[in-house]
């Protein structure tokens, strides 16, 4: 049996919204998916490939067998949402699944997406009823690490309190991330839960500027910093500070901002421009499908990395995370790519950008294919014209001079923030261990409430 492959609405219909771009399987096609990993023999997916160690033969098995209850049971022992890592992550399990050797891996992304689903409609999914035990702990940041955090120190018993700079909660999952890869009520809907289990939720409030850390540290038996890298990764060139060259997440974020009700308008929009994005990740494969919805006349995206392998490249022999070419839903839906690029300069008229000045450049690559430096081509240098530049490199860590400096805390040369659990200070997430991805942030969101935990009770639960 093969995997399926059809897993979108048609590109027609999701361009012409913002709703979730992949369609609904049925019970059959799903158990017919879950029965394809009953072939494994040793499974990798979850000791190797999960984050998070979801158990997920067993939760194949009860979904092969029509019990999904029981494997909601079983994956909500270990995921604290899944709804969220069955529409965002990119399944690293899948890169470490036995059927991936000589064919293609299981679908367990889907296969969760349709548990958590599932449970949700019937009911499974209840509030936690947690018995306090009288400590408290503030955690700056609601993205994916601090509402995991939160809601595992909730259930050992915390009181606990979350601060969140934005409107509403969720980090960058709430404005960073498209409707039509998360939908926002799949938020709303768990952060209601842990409210109803206890969880406060302070929005609208900058720490370090609306109120010091220093101020709430000294009035709770614990801190926690969980407010990711909000720093982005800039390209300091000649005519940087043209208008029309903005970050990423201004361009994501004001959509968002405006689906949700909260602008009227975009403050950066692509509507009927000549698009350029710089950066080939997922955040500029988000920017591609949110400026075709916004109508751009073209959109062009540019990758200084050389065009990965069609398959899994020798470099990352299986069961590590395979480095090959990945298409999103969005590249199915239009626009261009282009590898081997470095940007040069960009140029303006009239104060505004019109023209990004690239050249081709040359890698030189180990003997498994992994690139290891590069060369600008002679004669390569050309200009590309555009109206609209947008940003998406990544992000380069905690700012030195904020929060850290704020609370004594160290930050070393990654801009990486440590935890100080002598004065019951802890970091986690990507604050504590650079951009990463949603399931790594639970991961070690997870891991840090045990840590609080034990460390302020003494005792292992």
């Amino acid at each position: 049996m093969d995997r399926i492959q059809d897993i979108y609405r048609p590109v027609e219909q999701r361009c012409c919204d913002f709703k979730e771009v992949e369609r609904e399987l049925s019970f059959a096609e799903l158990g017919e998916q879950a029965r394809r990993c009953m072939d494994c023999g040793i499974p990798f997916c979850h000791g190797n490939g999960c984050p998070l160690q979801n158990v997920i033969p067993e939760i194949n098995t009860a979904v092969a067998r029509g019990e999904w209850k029981l494997a909601w049971e079983i994956l909500s022992s270990t995921s604290s949402f899944p709804e969220f890592t069955s529409r965002v992550c990119p399944a690293l399990c899948e890169g470490s699944c036995t059927g991936g050797l000589h064919g293609q891996p299981v679908m367990v992304r889907q296969l969760e997406k349709a548990v958590v689903d599932t449970a949700f409609r019937n009911g499974y999914v209840q509030a936690a009823k947690p018995v306090r035990n009288g400590l408290t702990v503030a955690v700056v940041g609601s993205g994916p690490a601090g509402l995991a955090l939160a809601d595992d120190l909730n259930r050992y018993g915390f009181d606990v309190t979350v601060y969140e700079a934005h409107h509403r909660p969720g980090g960058l999952l709430r404005y960073g991330i498209p409707d039509f890869k998360l939908a926002k009520s799949a938020i709303d809907r768990r952060v209601k839960l842990m409210e109803e289990a206890g969880v406060r939720f302070v929005c609208d409030t900058r720490v370090g500027h609306d109120v010091s850390a220093s101020y709430i540290a000294g009035r709770v038996d614990a801190l926690a910093l969980a407010f990711g890298t909000p720093e982005a990764r800039n390209l300091p060139l000649p005519g940087r500070e043209l208008g029309g060259v903005n970050f990423a997440l201004e361009f994501l974020q004001g959509q968002n901002r405006v689906n949700a009700g909260e602008l009227s308008a975009t403050p950066v929009s692509a509507a009927g421009k000549h698009v350029v994005v710089i950066g080939g990740g997922d955040t500029g494969s988000d920017c591609v499908g949110t400026a075709i919805r916004q109508h751009a006349a073209t959109i062009l995206q540019l990758e200084i990395m050389p065009k990965p392998p069609v398959e899994r490249s020798e470099s990352t022999p299986w069961p590590l995370w395979p480095y090959m070419l990945r298409t999103s839903s969005s590249h199915r839906e239009g626009g261009e790519r282009r590898w081997n690029v470095s940007t040069k300069r960009f140029i303006g008229q009239g104060g505004r950008v019109c023209g990004v000045e690239v050249c081709d450049v040359e890698w030189t690559l180990s003997p498994e294919g992994k690139p290891l430096k590069f060369t600008e081509v002679p004669g390569s240098t050309r200009v590309i014209d555009t109206e609209l530049v947008l940003l998406a490199m990544g992000f380069t860590g905690v700012d030195p001079a904020g929060l850290a400096a704020d609370l004594g805390l160290a930050v070393d040369q990654r801009r990486r923030l440590a935890s100080d659990p002598a004065r019951r200070i802890y970091v986690c997430g990507d604050t504590a261990n650079g951009a990463s991805l949603v399931v790594r942030a639970i991961a070690d969101g997870k891991k840090t409430a045990r840590r609080i935990y034990e460390d302020l009770t003494g005792g292992a639960k």
